[in-house]
């Protein structure tokens, strides 16, 4: 009877080990849509986000550390088949879920095998592709900025980019950040040739990009002048100026730190230096750009938690330095054609709480004495004139537009003073819509291109 009574009913247990909806071995994107994009140049490139020959050659160096061992009731997966699906959801941010259809794999085997992955292309191509910079580099990195984006002694440019996550739990708003969503930092130090040279990546997203350079490995190693740079050099007659970076206005300025003059307070020739530090800036925002248009993970939300979302970024940032070793990217450089960082461009800057010393003051005033001088370029007098002098124009029609609205009101109510009142009334509502239309379209144009201007010359 007491057996009767404990005696439960067993589950029969399945005995397939693989869904019969996972037939990855003759379905599924790897085995037919994969195989057919590699006999077309074009479509594997849109596919990939990178050229044949270099994704063979990233297989090459990555084929040991990926794949996971076979068992007796399902084969491997092998190695290719981890590095096409993990680029591929890098390369279009899709869900876990879309990539598991599309590939005939399980979710949690789609993302482990895009955790494992990650992992794997930042801790065996970092060494290659992201090296520490020895003095050596640094002096050819300042060699080549000078060449290209006309800024002496520069080691690159700083910025950092918000990397939008899924809220992580039970985090309140410490990754929330200005623009209204959850975010990780990405803090990148950029070459003259759009390549990253250090990087810090998971800061929550609170952090405004000064806080959190003062949290970096790099930021120590400078201020222990642990990090080996070149010595100072002078420039052209003017005195020996240190090796610095540029950053936007959100950063300090200090000794080996350059960033813009106050708005509040310019002249022409601090607006020279303004513009020629934006101009050397626009490596970074080309770097962030470049990475965006490529990766299309980084304009949605990632959808793990934390730590893999940081992962996520560490293999674009290092599978960002191989494509451009291998597949040159050629920036423009001119004033008309400038590639820009999507949507973080025009950001409002905080500015720094902490007062700057007179060293790093005496070193920007010296910059700005050398652009306005021996070292000044033949358009830079030339671009700073066309924009005040476009400003001024807009003013003027600004206020024209204004004059003559007042002027159009004030003849209307004179002639219709001795009209019905209750005819002058509408009338004056319908004169007031239709003649202030003109003014704001004017004040929008206004407004835009003065922001425009401003933004994009400092």
């Amino acid at each position: 009877m007491e057996n009767s009574v404990l005696k439960f009913k067993r589950r029969k247990r399945s005995c397939n080990w693989v869904h019969e909806f996972n037939e990855r071995i003759s379905l599924g994107e790897f085995c037919h849509l994969y195989r057919d994009a590699r006999l077309c140049h074009d479509k594997f490139y849109n596919y990939l986000r990178m050229t044949k020959n270099t994704f063979d050659m990233l297989l090459e160096k990555l084929e040991n550390h990926l794949g996971g061992p076979g068992t007796n009731y399902r084969q491997k997966i092998s190695p290719e088949q981890w590095l096409v699906l993990t680029v591929r959801y890098l390369a279009t941010g899709e869900s876990f879920h879309s990539l598991a259809l599309h590939f005939r794999l399980g979710v949690s085997t789609v993302s482990q095998i895009i955790k494992q992955t990650c992992i794997t292309i930042w801790n065996v191509l970092r060494a290659t592709y992201l090296p520490t910079p020895t003095t050596e580099m640094w002096r050819q990195v300042a060699e080549k900025y000078w060449e290209k984006w006309n800024f002496p002694n520069c080691l690159g440019a700083l910025d950092g980019k918000h990397v939008e996550i899924k809220c992580p739990a039970k985090s309140g708003s410490l990754y929330y950040n200005y623009k209204q969503y959850f975010s990780i930092l990405l803090q990148a130090l950029v070459d003259a040739d759009c390549k990253l040279l250090a990087v810090d990546i998971g800061a929550v997203g609170r952090q405004s990009d000064g806080g959190n350079f003062r949290t970096t490995s790099l930021y120590k190693l400078l201020e222990n002048s642990k990090l080996i740079i070149p010595a100072a050099t002078e420039l052209p007659q003017t005195q020996i100026t240190p090796f610095v970076m540029v950053g936007d206005e959100a950063y300090p300025l200090l000794q080996y730190l350059m960033r813009p003059y106050p708005k509040r307070i310019l002249d022409n020739r601090k607006r020279i230096y303004n513009y020629r530090l934006s101009r050397a800036r626009r490596s970074v925002e080309c770097a962030f750009g470049i990475m965006c248009s490529k990766w299309r993970v980084l304009l949605k939300a990632i959808e793990t938690d934390v730590s893999n979302a940081s992962n996520i970024v560490k293999a674009i940032c290092v599978l960002h330095n191989f494509i451009l070793t291998h597949e040159p990217f050629q920036t423009e450089n001119n004033d008309d054609n400038l590639i820009t960082q999507l949507g973080d461009t025009l950001r409002p800057h905080t500015p720094t709480q902490c007062r700057s010393s007179e060293r790093a003051k005496n070193i920007r005033e010296t910059f700005c004495d050398s652009f306005n001088g021996t070292g000044s370029v033949p358009w830079q007098n030339n671009y700073i004139y066309h924009i005040h002098l476009g400003k001024r124009i807009e003013v003027i029609l600004y206020v024209y537009c204004i004059c003559m609205n007042i002027i159009k009101l004030t003849i209307f109510a004179n002639c219709c003073r001795d009209f019905n009142p209750l005819l002058l009334q509408n009338s004056y509502i319908f004169v007031v819509i239709v003649s202030w239309v003109p003014y704001f379209f004017s004040l929008k144009y206004c407004i835009n291109n003065f922001f425009f201007h401003r933004f994009r010359n400092s």
